[in-house]
């Protein structure tokens, strides 16, 4: 296990240009809470997915938006309250009293098990919410100066029992597990700009600053073919909104690169590197990934909870190699290369 002396704060910046010949997924999750901190939170989710030709006008060619999905949500305590989408889906009325994480991933593929094998953006919502509702409430950890002290002594200490051993950078001996973890104010976050590349505007669908505390997921997902090869790029954000107005604060950063083989459709490589992650012993997050070589796509979702479980992995990390398994659906939207 390798061993590091700071956390990583090393953030990525703007996601890089489209490239021709490719195919985009964005995707958001925004949490606020309108009645503050003890009230309800409320998501709003927005995906698109976008094909960029090959050729087209001016150096970024304008997209073409193949697929889009929305979703709203009332939950209380990640208990989900009332769940509703666009395209509308009358069976997410099923999760009503779900409890995000594991509980609420079977539900949805209870009710709607045709989203995940079609790797709809609409799967990916509601598969975030389960992550999205962990780390959300550290939002409020940028705007609150006692925010510890709302917690007693024995509160902190029991939270860290149960968390210790949850993920790799929950292992045992860990700074996260000093009473409650570091304090929570002094927790390693960065100074992020916007995910928009001003070169490439219509790279994301629209961001909505939502205005007081609020949380943010954002993902990219970035597909294309060379040859017999699936290639992959892939970002991955958490952040709060900032007090001063100013540029997002980020809690948790990746980026990913991946390749698959065309006619399997199986893993060849990957390799993911952090950009801000809260702790040390985060940093040691991909040094298990290449388990996953050579697994097929689809089987993903499922093969990395059981390879990369626990202190293996960290749980936002595994979102991200999860989410692979949606490359086979993204790929079918490719444009046919140019000839000549």
């Amino acid at each position: 296990m390798p061993l590091f002396d700071v956390p990583v704060s090393q953030p990525w910046g703007p996601s890089p240009l489209r490239r021709p010949g490719s195919v985009r997924r964005t995707m958001t999750l925004d949490a606020t809470w309108p009645d503050g901190q003890d009230g309800d939170v409320i998501f709003a989710g927005d995906a698109r997915d976008i094909v960029t030709e090959w050729q087209g006008g001016g150096p970024v060619p304008k997209p073409a938006i193949v697929a889009t999905a929305h979703i709203d949500v009332v939950a209380e305590h990640r208990v989900m309250l009332s769940v509703t989408s666009t395209p509308p889906r009358p069976e997410l009325a099923q999760l009503s009293g779900a409890r995000a994480g594991g509980y609420l991933r079977a539900e949805i593929d209870k009710a709607l098990p045709g989203e995940k094998r079609g790797g709809t953006p609409l799967y990916l919502l509601l598969d975030d919410l389960a992550g999205a509702s962990l780390v959300g409430g550290w939002a409020w950890s940028r705007w609150t100066q006692d925010w510890m002290s709302r917690l007693s002594v024995q509160e902190r200490a029991d939270h860290a029992a149960r968390m210790e051993g949850i993920c790799i950078g929950f292992r045992p001996g860990s700074d996260a597990l000093s009473i409650g973890g570091r304090p929570v104010p002094d927790q390693n976050a960065s100074r992020v700009p916007s995910l928009v590349n001003p070169e490439d505007p219509d790279g994301w669908h629209p961001l909505i600053d939502r205005g007081g505390v609020n949380f943010r997921r954002a993902r990219r997902i970035d597909v294309w073919r060379e040859g017999d090869v699936i290639h992959v790029e892939s970002g991955f954000q958490d952040s709060a909104s900032a007090p001063d107005g100013g540029d997002r604060i980020a809690i948790h950063e990746y980026r990913l690169t991946a390749t698959a083989d065309a006619a399997t459709q199986c893993l060849r490589s990957v390799v993911a590197r952090p950009g801000t992650l809260p702790y040390k012993e985060c940093r040691a997050a991909p040094v298990n990934v290449d388990a996953l070589v050579g697994v097929p796509l689809v089987d993903l979702r499922n093969e990395v909870l059981l390879t990369l479980r626990k202190t293996a992995g960290c749980t936002h990390l595994n979102d991200m190699l999860r989410a692979l398994a949606e490359v086979p659906t993204l790929a079918s939207h490719l444009p046919d290369p140019v000839e000549g």
